[in-house]
């Protein structure tokens, strides 16, 4: 049966990004390199999360995940990725301000959707079709679907080492009950899989 999953890669006291996110720093002020090293650094320790992480059929993602850029948007900007994001499949952003859909190379295209988390999971369930959906981030994003219910799976990639500040996971988000499916330790992440319980 399909899945709702979500991988985040967070520093050991809990943040996604550090403060003050620019297009010259998308993850915002601090050391950050660190939350993603495992994936660049040590990729081949770490293919079967970062496959896991490619194998959705469509992405729900915030505004900030998607660039820097507020207020009515600037055409110009097509996302942090250049011409080939990473994800392949349909990717629905949230956001006030409509967009006509931006297709990219690689099968990306990337929707913008004005009516809610609800409505971007919709619409992502319809083109994920018997796939799993993935809510691919930020944190803000990540935590209010956590808030309402929506997530079947989270994986946590957590880095060692802290950020102090920034914009943390589980902010704002009622007691959760999870049950721990996976703990596996590598050189520079631990990742940690667990399911939420109803």
């Amino acid at each position: 049966m399909p899945r709702i999953v979500c991988d985040v890669s967070i520093s050991a006291d809990g943040f996604s990004a550090g403060l003050n996110q620019t297009q010259e720093r998308p993850f915002g002020a601090g050391d950050t390199s660190m939350l993603h090293a495992w994936m660049f650094e040590t990729p081949e320790e770490n293919r079967a999360e970062l496959d896991q992480i490619a194998a959705p059929r469509a992405f729900v993602m915030g505004r900030n995940m998607f660039g820097p850029v507020r207020g009515a948007w600037n055409d110009e900007w097509k996302g942090w990725w250049g011409p080939d994001p990473p994800y392949h499949a349909p990717v629905f952003v949230l956001t006030h301000h409509a967009r006509e859909p931006e297709p990219m190379e690689g099968g990306t295209t990337f929707h913008f959707v004005t009516e809610g988390i609800e409505a971007a999971l919709r619409m992502a369930r319809a083109a994920a079709g018997e796939g799993d959906v993935a809510i691919a981030g930020g944190a803000t994003t990540v935590n209010q679907y956590l808030a309402a219910g929506l997530i079947d799976e989270l994986r946590l990639h957590i880095a060692p080492f802290t950020l102090g500040s920034g914009t943390r996971i589980f902010d704002g988000v009622p007691p959760l009950r999870l049950q721990q499916v996976s703990a596996r330790a590598a050189a520079l992440v631990t990742h940690v899989v667990y399911r939420l319980l109803r």
